[in-house]
């Protein structure tokens, strides 16, 4: 279900209410640790639900640093690709999460526009297991994804969705973005 939408020069962005598993784009972000281990939270989730093959390509891949993306197949799930970003655990503010959490989110839509994908959905990356207080986060993602959007060197990615399942969240999803954007 989509919440809100801002359109860029025929870019869109949304924010939508649905798993991330059963959205409808060419490829999802996995917030995913440095090693890639999926076995929480929404990695955890992606995982289980395309199978092993995720997790052995993705320990072909790992180490992935802090701020960096990589991709993998998308086994049984109905994607190209999973792109695998690594959001930073939170530790007060002043360890360079900022700066990171927006280096996760534009290196994995990076990664997209170098897949030549048209449409890519993510989490609110590090807001879960990692802590990142949500409203900085959004903050941050979002304006990423605006950031890359507008950009005239985005030629492939034509829409991203800020994805979250549950109606409360993605309500207060909402007002931030709506307050700051």
């Amino acid at each position: 279900m989509v919440i809100l939408e801002k359109e860029f020069d025929k870019k869109k962005f949304m924010l939508v209410r649905n798993s991330i598993i059963e959205e409808k784009v060419e490829a999802i972000v996995n917030p995913a640790n440095e090693h890639l281990a999926h076995g929480g939270g929404v990695a955890g989730l992606i995982s289980r639900a395309g199978g092993a093959e995720i997790q052995k390509e993705s320990d072909e891949k790992a180490p992935v640093p802090t701020g960096q993306s990589a991709y993998t197949t998308a086994g049984r799930l109905p994607f190209k690709y999973i792109l695998h970003t690594v959001g930073p655990i939170w530790r007060g503010g002043n360890a360079g999460e900022p700066a990171l959490l927006k280096s996760a989110v534009t290196t994995a839509l990076q990664l997209a526009e170098r897949l030549q994908l048209k449409s890519v959905s993510l989490p609110s990356i590090s807001t879960g297991i990692f802590g990142y207080p949500l409203e900085p986060a959004v903050k941050i993602i979002v304006g990423a994804i605006y950031e890359f959007l507008a950009s005239q060197s985005t030629v492939y990615v034509q829409e991203v969705h800020l994805c979250d399942y549950s109606e409360e969240k993605s309500v207060v999803l909402k007002e931030i973005i709506e307050k700051n954007f």
